[in-house]
């Protein structure tokens, strides 16, 4: 297997990818989520490639947008939730909880990850998921249309992949969520670690994506409920449910 993941950033803090399959017949590749053809042109053109797929997380303007554009130039495919396809663009396959869909030469899985939106999407391939606004570097989703119960069994499952699992979310909100995660969890050696490589992938103008799931586990408060510290700075007892101690992390995070 020889997957490359290309990170294209877009707009103004938004990450698609590319995905170059060499294993495939005459080269694949696809694309995750697409919130401005431009620059994914662009990324195309410097290396010869041709855009076979499509993948969509979730129906925001901010990963769509470029969707029409890519279909016209390159006549693509695009897959997208089948819970969710009346708000996202023209789906030629509709994929659900559960589902696979081939990428390549590799088989994708579909986890339903709903919460910041119903019909979220996050798509597993060999060592790789991409979560789009679900599961983000230090952070999640605002959650504008799911319970913070909803929320929380997404995460979980993202949470189960093997530790050394890739994340490749949608946006770069790294700093700010760094800020918030060290309030929520002062003492937490790994985080400032990942603060200061945060502060200096950004000074160089490189991506801060991707990062493990084992690496989430030790950062993340979105996917630290268990932390003693974590439930103090949310006032949550001992005995609080995980989802409702996510729940209070969450909207702390939106009055930040």
């Amino acid at each position: 297997m020889s997957l490359e993941v290309v990170v294209v950033p877009c707009l103004e803090d938004n990450y698609a990818y590319l995905l170059h399959d060499d294993d495939c017949d005459g080269g694949h590749v696809a694309l995750v989520d697409a919130p401005d053809a431009a620059p994914i042109h662009a990324a195309l053109q410097q290396r010869g490639w041709t855009l076979s797929q499509i993948l969509l997380t979730h129906h925001h303007h901010d990963h769509v947008q470029g969707v029409s554009e890519l279909v016209q130039h390159y006549g693509c495919e695009v897959i997208g939730a089948k819970a969710d396809a009346q708000r996202l663009p023209p789906l030629d396959t509709v994929v659900s909880d559960g589902d696979h869909c081939q990428v390549g030469s590799l088989s994708a899985q579909v986890i339903d990850v709903s919460g910041h939106t119903r019909g979220h999407i996050a798509f597993v391939l060999p060592g790789k998921v991409f979560t789009g606004d679900s599961l983000m570097a230090l952070g999640c989703g605002r959650l504008f249309e799911g319970s913070p119960e909803q929320a929380w069994a997404g995460l979980e499952r993202l949470s189960a992949l093997a530790p050394e699992t890739l994340v490749y979310s949608g946006h770069n909100y790294g700093a700010a969520n760094a800020r918030f995660a060290l309030q929520m969890e002062p003492d937490n050696q790994a985080l400032q670690e990942r603060q200061a490589r945060i502060a200096a992938l950004d000074a160089k103008g490189e991506p801060i994506v991707p990062v493990s799931i084992g690496e989430e586990l030790a950062t993340n408060p979105f996917l630290r409920p268990h932390s003693a510290s974590i439930r103090a700075s949310v006032k949550a007892d001992a005995n609080s449910p995980s989802a409702e101690v996510f729940g209070r992390v969450r909207a702390a995070k939106d009055k930040f």
